[in-house]
C-alpha cells in the first residue's frame, strides 16, 4: 500500500453538521482488499454516512472536551479515547467511533482535522490494516499514556505512515482554498525590470503565465459568487451572534479535488494549476515535444518574453540577554523562491554560494528539483521550473556569517506597584555596507497584564507611540531605509499603569475545574451576553493573576513574569546566513537568451530582546554545538 491515497473528506460546519464531503471508491475498493487479506472483518464495514460522521464527531468534542481535545492524559481520561494515549499529537490526528443501531459500531483512524476558518476539514488517509491495529493496543492499554522509550508509542507508529504529512498538505490546501489564501510565494524583480514592463506579473498572488497566441488563463474567484452563494444556503450558518460563516463554493471545491487528486491519489496541490487547468484545458496549441515526458506540475507550455525571476528570503529568530552566564541565541531560516518564465520544458541549473560556510542543517527542494554536492562550493540546484511562481527550496542554517543586524539591550525595573522606568540602548547595521538596506525596524513593548497610563521619554531617533497593551518605538520607518552607515539608538523613559482590579465574579468561575474551563477552547456555541456567562481567556487570565501575585514577582508585567520587546525589520540587498546564488552562474538547457533577476531579503521572526534586569526562559546548550 506504498504512496499517498485518501479513503474520504469531510468538511464539517461550525454546528458539526457535513456541509461538503468526497468519498474515494477506488481507494475503498484497495482498502477492503487490504482488510481481507490480513483477515480484519471488523474493519470492512462501509465508510460512514455524513449524519454518522457528524454524530461521531460530536460524541467525541463531548468525550474529549472540545473539537481538538486535551492531547494529554487527564482526570476525565478513559481506555478507548484520544487522550488516553496521552499525547499532544491527537489533537490533529483524531479517532472517530461510528455507531450504528442495525450493526456492531466501529473505530476510524487516522483522521486528520484541520481548522479552517470556521469549518472543520477532516481527512482520512489510506493506511494498512495492521498500523491500525497497532493504535488500538495504544488507546486501550491498561495505563494512560506511556514512556516515550516504548516501542509501541504513537510517534514511532505515525513516523512509518508518510500518508500523514500528505494528507496535512491536503487539508492545508482545502482549507486555504476555502478561505480564499491563494497566493503564491513572492518574487520581486530588480528595479531594472521595470523597464520592460514585468513588476507587475511577478507581485504575490498572480498567476501571470503567458500563453500566447491563445488568451492568458484567469484564476477562479475563490470566493462564491453572488448567485452561487443563493444556492448554497445552507452551507451558511452562523457561528456566534457577531461571526458569519463564509459560504463554501462547492463546484469549486469538487473542482479542485477531481483535478489535484483524481481517485484519491494527489497529483499536483497547486490551486492555481487546478484553476487554469479548468479554464484553459489542454489545448492543442501547445504540444509538449515528442522526445520529452510534459511533468504534471507543468500543465501547459509558456509562450512570450523568457526570462528566471529568484528571491531568497530568510527569517532571523533571536534571543538577546546582553548577560555573560546566557549567550545569545539565533536561528536562520530561508526559502529560494523562483518564477521560470521560459518556453519548451527546460533544464535550469542553480549554483549556489555559501552554503558550507553557512553550515546548512537542513536543505529541502521541490518536487521538480534534485540537489547535487560535488565539494566545496560545488552544490547547485537542477530542476525543471513548473508554472508560476513556486518555493525552490527550503534550508536551516546553523552559523551566519554576518553579525546581528540589531544589537544591544533592554532593561525595565519597576519603581512602584503601577510604574517602571526602562532604557534601551541599541545599534543597528552595524558592519553591514552597501547593498544592505535596512527598509524599516520597529521595537514593540508588550504588557499583556496591564493597562498603560502614560509614557515618558524621547528617544533618540524615531516616533514612539502607544496602546493600552503596548509601546511602540519606530526607529526606522518605511520608505526612509538606511544603507551603508551605523545607527546609534537609546530611549529612556517612565510607563505607567492603569491600578490593578481584580475581578471577583472571576475568582469565583476558579472553583470550577480547570479541565472544564479550557474544554471551551475551541468551543463553537454561540453565547449569549449574561451577568453568568465568563470569558474563557479572562478566567485563565485571572488564574494567573491569582497563582502569580505582582508584588511577589520579579517582573509582574508580562505573562508568566517574563518581560521583554520584539524587534520587527526588513533587510533587502542580501542574506544574514550568506548563502546567495550568482545570476550570472545560472544556467538553462537547451541554451535561451533569458535574463536572471536576483533579489535578497531577510526579515525578522521572533527576534526578542529579553529583560536584562528580569528572569528570562532560555535553554543550555552543549558546548559541542555553540
Amino acid at each position: 500500500m506504498a504512496g499517498c491515497s485518501f479513503r474520504a473528506i469531510w468538511i464539517l460546519t461550525p454546528h458539526h453538521s457535513v456541509a461538503f464531503s468526497r468519498t474515494f471508491p477506488v481507494v475503498e475498493r484497495r482498502w477492503r482488499s487490504a482488510c481481507a487479506r490480513d483477515g480484519e472483518v471488523e474493519t470492512q464495514a462501509p465508510l460512514p454516512s455524513d449524519l454518522e460522521v457528524a454524530a461521531a464527531f460530536t460524541d467525541r468534542k463531548q468525550r474529549e472536551g472540545s473539537a481538538r481535545g486535551f492531547g494529554i492524559c487527564v482526570a476525565s481520561s478513559t481506555p478507548g479515547s484520544d487522550s488516553w494515549v496521552d499525547d499532544p499529537v491527537t489533537r490533529h490526528i483524531i479517532t472517530l467511533h461510528i455507531n450504528r443501531e442495525e450493526a456492531e459500531g466501529y473505530m476510524l483512524w487516522p483522521v486528520i482535522v484541520h481548522t479552517s476558518g470556521n469549518y472543520y476539514i477532516l481527512v482520512l488517509p489510506l493506511v494498512e490494516p495492521k498500523k491500525v491495529r497497532e493504535y488500538r493496543k495504544l488507546y486501550q492499554r491498561n495505563n494512560c499514556g506511556g514512556s516515550v522509550k516504548e516501542h509501541d508509542n504513537l510517534s514511532s507508529l505515525l513516523l512509518s505512515l508518510p500518508c500523514i504529512t500528505g494528507a496535512f498538505m491536503v487539508a492545508h490546501a482545502i482549507g486555504d482554498l476555502i478561505a480564499g489564501e491563494t497566493s503564491d510565494p513572492e518574487v520581486v524583480a530588480t528595479s531594472s525590470s521595470s523597464a520592460v514592463g514585468g513588476l507587475l506579473d511577478t507581485l504575490t498572488g498572480s498567476i501571470g503565465i503567458g500563453v500566447a497566441p491563445r488568451p492568458k488563463p484567469t484564476s477562479v474567484p475563490i470566493l462564491a459568487s453572488a448567485s452561487s452563494a443563493a444556492t448554497l444556503m445552507g452551507s451558511t450558518l452562523v457561528d456566534s451572534s457577531r461571526t458569519m460563516t463564509k459560504p463554501i463554493d462547492k463546484d469549486l471545491l469538487r473542482g479542485f479535488i477531481s483535478g489535484s487528486m483524481p481517485y484519491g491519489t494527489p497529483v499536483d496541490l497547486n490551486q492555481n494549476n487546478i484553476a487554469a487547468i479548468r479554464t484553459t484545458g489542454f489545448g492543442s496549441a501547445d504540444p509538449p515535444p515528442a522526445d520529452l515526458r510534459q511533468p504534471a506540475w507543468k500543465p501547459y507550455l509558456y509562450r512570450g518574453r523568457q526570462r528566471v525571476l529568484l528571491m531568497t528570503q530568510e527569517t532571523i529568530n533571536a534571543a538577546l540577554y546582553d548577560r555573560e552566564d546566557i549567550p545569545d541565541s539565533f536561528s536562520i531560516s530561508g526559502q529560494i523562491n523562483c518564477r521560470a518564465e521560459l518556453e519548451g520544458l527546460p533544464d535550469v541549473q542553480l549554483p549556489l554560494i555559501g552554503v558550507k560556510p553557512a553550515k546548512v542543517k537542513m536543505l529541502s527542494v521541490h518536487q521538480s528539483a534534485q540537489y547535487s554536492d560535488h565539494g566545496e562550493d560545488k552544490q547547485a540546484i537542477v530542476f525543471s521550473p513548473p508554472v508560476g511562481s513556486f518555493v525552490l527550496a527550503r534550508y536551516q542554517v546553523s552559523h551566519a556569517t554576518n553579525p546581528a543586524p540589531v544589537k544591544g539591550f533592554y532593561q525595565l525595573s519597576l519603581v512602584s506597584e503601577d510604574g517602571g522606568q526602562f532604557l534601551f540602548r541599541l545599534t543597528l547595521m552595524e558592519g553591514y555596507k552597501s547593498p544592505y538596506c535596512m527598509d524599516f525596524c520597529t521595537i514593540i513593548m508588550p504588557f499583556p497584564r496591564r493597562r498603560i497610563l502614560s509614557v515618558d521619554g524621547t528617544p533618540s531617533v524615531g516616533t514612539v507611540s502607544m496602546t493600552e497593551r503596548s509601546i511602540e518605538w519606530k526607529i526606522v520607518t518605511s520608505g526612509r531605509g538606511i544603507s551603508g552607515k551605523t545607527i546609534d539608538a537609546t530611549f529612556s523613559g517612565t510607563v505607567r499603569f492603569h491600578p490593578r482590579v481584580v475581578n471577583k465574579s472571576l475568582s469565583v468561575s476558579l472553583s470550577k475545574s480547570v479541565l472544564g474551563c479550557t474544554a471551551a477552547e475551541d468551543s463553537d456555541e454561540e453565547r449569549e451576553s449574561s451577568n453568568n456567562s465568563v470569558n474563557v481567556e479572562d478566567v485563565l487570565m485571572e488564574k494567573l493573576n491569582r497563582d502569580l501575585e505582582a508584588v511577589d514577582l520579579e517582573e509582574p508585567l508580562c505573562w508568566q513574569a517574563f518581560n521583554y520587546a520584539k524587534v520587527s525589520f526588513k533587510i533587502t540587498g542580501g542574506t544574514f546566513s550568506g548563502m546567495t546564488i550568482d545570476p550570472k552562474s545560472v544556467s538553462i538547457y537547451p541554451v535561451v537568451k533569458a535574463p536572471v533577476e536576483y533579489s535578497m531579503q531577510v526579515t525578522s521572526g521572533d527576534y526578542i530582546l529579553w529583560n536584562t534586569l528580569a528572569r528570562s526562559p532560555h535553554a543550555a546548550v552543549p558546548k559541542d554545538l555553540c
